[in-house]
């Protein structure tokens, strides 16, 4: 599944959680829910008071400014075009709600209630009464029907992922049932609890201009939602600012309790980390999410951390470890034979760069599903042999001979040898050397530009570049501003890029958009590699169409394994803490979510250490 549906942006990650189910037992009745999970019962009954991650008793008030990267241009975040800005997804509900404790849950928010029949046919949802857009008006199966049907035309990834839903009606007066063109796709029921609820009378109206909205196009004019924020203002391409709404209509919830306390999220704009982290260490920023470990070690030591006036720390959390890694464009000729692309990893030296650059802080990334029970390990048995033998013919042969492991390079030899056999690879493919220049049979170069989009990204490429030079490899990097770096990934103009792929501890049907050849010409999709293998769509759906936990195990570790021995990528790092620095003036709940810090969800501003710490900053 995919992450969840309000984004928080880089400074405050929202993680997919889905929704578990229990298969009614045969000729049963349709039972009414109020949570999903695909990895057991909810921890919450239908009659709980309020989640033991918040607060329920929190304080509402006070503003919080967090940075963002790049800009905007946009206020609409349903489509691929243009740039939308940070955080709006505050703005808006969804029919359920993640639990950032419980990996792969969902509980009614828009809904009262989700039921489903046994066979995963469909799924029907009974909406709230008192569900309510910010205008005052009712949210209506008309409303929900327009969301699924606007946002599968305005986006591609949204047109993958809910593919199988091929029919939406309304089936009572607060009641809506979507149909499906499958059966016994466990994950269906579950991913339509997390569409977004868009008003169908303000997109069907027409905007300050006069012209009818459209779903499809950019536009700068705040969008009327039902969420727990509305936009307060802004400045293009500078900042942005939500205020909380005091009547929102769910508040009292039990899946709302002691969550968005903050009066005013605001973002500010920076086209570089620099200007950024200096105005957060000056206090004109309030929270800093950092991502770098070199900073982290080395760019604190100032006396507003020193005497305790910001708080630095690394906050455990047990989500699957994303796949960021140096992602191939395989639609480029010179990234179509494998072995290539493996010459590329053996000439990374991670080590080197985890010691000079991380101070050592990071694990290498060895699965895309790694910090789980669903990477791959040893070699293929049981289930899983069983999976892969039924597409061995469009594998690589090591997928069942040989455990994959990222090349390392403890000395300095290590990393001589590396290089020699990627010299091998290289010339196995058909390369050779002509005036130092690795050239085909037709003489053109061995090219590759890393396309960055972070100037601080440089620091971990440059050297990359270098030794990919000493092979005979024309490499180099381009750091180019956020839209154009949108626009090119988008439309697939690169040869290699920073990429991070999220993955939920209940992967399924966005495992198609982010490996599936359908996806790979559809501009705006997540395919940004241009994988398209037979083999690898079949093991997709037997991810979909998984019957069990065990089942989806099993076909998620086969996944993993074809999609590491097709080396797609050159794996990068992960880190298993969120790394926090805020200004002293925030409370928060004495137990955190398993799965983030959810900064904005369930922190406050505490107001006597906000009156405290007033004073002693310098803005």
């Amino acid at each position: 599944m995919r992450p969840n549906a309000r984004p928080a942006g880089l400074l405050a990650v929202a993680l997919l959680a889905l929704a578990a189910l229990a298969l009614p037992a045969s000729g049963e009745t349709a039972r009414r829910h109020h949570a999903l999970s695909l990895l057991g019962p909810p921890a919450k009954g239908p009659d709980f008071d309020h989640f033991d991650w918040v607060d329920p008793d929190a304080p509402k008030g006070g503003m919080v400014r967090m940075f963002d990267f790049g800009t905007f241009d946009s206020l609409n975040p349903f489509t691929t075009r243009g740039n939308p800005a940070e955080g709006l997804g505050l703005v808006f509900d969804t029919l359920m709600t993640s639990s950032p404790d419980e990996p792969s849950t969902e509980y009614c928010l828009v809904c009262e209630w989700v039921s489903y029949p046994d066979d995963f046919s469909s799924v029907t949802f009974g909406l709230r009464e008192g569900a309510r857009f910010h205008d005052g008006k009712p949210i209506t199966p008309e409303d929900v029907i327009f969301s699924l049907e606007g946002m599968k035309k305005a986006d591609p990834q949204y047109a993958f992922y809910y593919k199988n839903v091929v029919g939406a009606e309304r089936t009572g007066e607060r009641e809506v049932t979507f149909r499906f063109d499958q059966k016994g796709n466990r994950e269906l029921p579950l991913i339509v609890g997390q569409i977004t609820v868009l008003p169908k009378h303000y997109w069907g109206g027409k905007g300050a201009d006069g012209e009818t909205r459209d779903l499809m196009k950019t536009t700068m004019e705040p969008p009327l939602g039902s969420g727990p924020y509305r936009i307060k203002g802004f400045e293009a391409g500078r900042w942005i600012s939500y205020e909380r709404v005091a009547d929102y209509w769910a508040k009292d919830l039990a899946v709302s309790k002691g969550q968005w306390n903050f009066d005013e999220v605001r973002y500010v704009y920076f086209r570089d980390r620099v200007p950024a982290f200096e105005a957060f260490k000056s206090g004109q920023l309030d929270m800093w999410q950092e991502t770098s470990a070199n900073a982290w070690a080395t760019q604190y030591d100032v006396e507003a951390v020193r005497s305790g006036l910001i708080r630095k720390e690394a906050l455990p959390h047990k989500r699957v470890a994303p796949m960021q890694s140096f992602a191939f464009n395989t639609r480029r000729k010179q990234f179509q034979d494998p072995r290539v692309r493996r010459a590329f990893n053996l000439a990374y030296d991670f080590d080197s760069a985890n010691k000079s650059l991380f101070y050592g802080a990071y694990t290498r990334v060895g699965s895309y599903f790694d910090n789980s029970e669903l990477a791959a390990r040893g070699l293929p048995e049981g289930r899983e042999l069983e999976i892969l033998n039924e597409v061995k013919d469009g594998l690589p042969a090591e997928v069942f001979t040989t455990e994959w492991k990222n090349p390392t390079a403890q000395t300095s030899n290590d990393h001589r040898n590396n290089m020699r056999e990627a010299m091998k690879l290289l010339a196995a493919a058909g390369w050779t050397h002509k005036n130092g220049v690795l050239v085909d049979a037709a003489g053109e170069p061995l090219a590759a530009e890393f396309l960055l989009v972070q100037p601080d990204f440089e620091r971990v490429v440059l050297p990359y570049v270098e030794d990919l030079k000493k092979l005979g490899i024309q490499a180099s990097a381009r750091v180019v501003d956020s839209s154009q770096y949108k626009r090119r990934v988008d439309g697939f103009d690169f040869d290699l890029i920073v990429h991070s792929v999220q993955q939920s501890h209940s992967p399924g049907n966005e495992q198609r958009n982010y490996w599936g050849a359908d996806a790979a010409d559809r501009e705006g999709s997540r395919n940004v590699i241009g994988i398209k293998s037979p083999a690898i769509d079949k093991l997709i759906d037997r991810i979909v169409y998984a019957k069990d936990r065990a089942d989806l195990v099993a076909a998620t570790r086969a996944l993993d394994r074809a999609l590491l021995w097709s080396h797609y990528v050159v794996p990068q790092w992960h880190y298993p803490f969120d790394r926090i620095a805020s200004w002293d003036m925030f409370g928060r709940p004495a137990k955190l979510p398993s799965q983030s810090a959810s900064f904005l969800r369930t922190w406050w501003v505490d107001p006597t250490k906000a009156a405290a710490l007033a004073p002693k900053r310098t803005n």
